[in-house]
């Protein structure tokens, strides 16, 4: 195991220890994200990062999580308070004179969440305010190219959830990736 990851599922570094993902094109939120049982999707993205074990395998761990209160866009529910955060995300931009994001990518199937990830964000913040604390967000998101020819299956899609609240991650283990 890479020594960053074999010092996680050993208990050296701690959970609070861990780095937060907080870039502008992030998916959901700034929090540290998991591929919801996703342990392919996560080896083909730990690929793509290079980073490997001492056999090459790449570095994967997995968590036991907790969700907690969660802003699960799976949930009607909770989708309906991101068309509020998003008027009031461009009623304060447009106030102050600047643009929101877009969305966008290089490629149709490698999007920049910019747009998503401020208005995720912003609705968390404004639920703050009224004291709901989402401890995690949850999401499905379809990716990659269609598993056949007029499908709406991705071959990469997934659930990520993105954790805000480290007292979620229960504990942390090495996933079987063989297989």
């Amino acid at each position: 195991m890479a020594p960053a990851a074999s010092s996680i599922v050993s208990g050296e570094t701690a959970i609070g220890d861990w780095k937060e993902s907080s870039n502008p094109g992030d998916w959901l939120v700034n929090g540290i994200y998991f591929w919801e049982h996703g342990r392919e999707r996560a080896r083909q993205w730990a690929e793509g990062k290079v980073k490997r074990d001492e056999t090459g395998t790449p570095a994967v761990i997995g968590a036991v999580i907790q969700l907690g209160e969660c802003l699960d866009l799976t949930d009607q529910r909770f989708t309906k308070l991101l068309s509020v955060a998003y008027g009031q995300a461009k009623r304060a931009y447009q106030a102050e004179g600047k643009t929101l994001p877009r969305n966008r990518g290089p490629k149709p199937n490698v999007p920049n969440r910019d747009l998503d990830c401020l208005v995720i964000n912003w609705c968390v913040q404004q639920m703050a305010e009224k004291g709901v604390n989402f401890q995690t967000v949850r999401c499905p998101f379809w990716a990659g190219k269609q598993v056949y020819k007029g499908a709406r299956i991705r071959v990469e899609s997934h659930i990520q959830i993105a954790v805000r609240d480290r007292n979620c991650i229960l504990g942390v283990f090495r996933p079987n990736l063989s297989g």
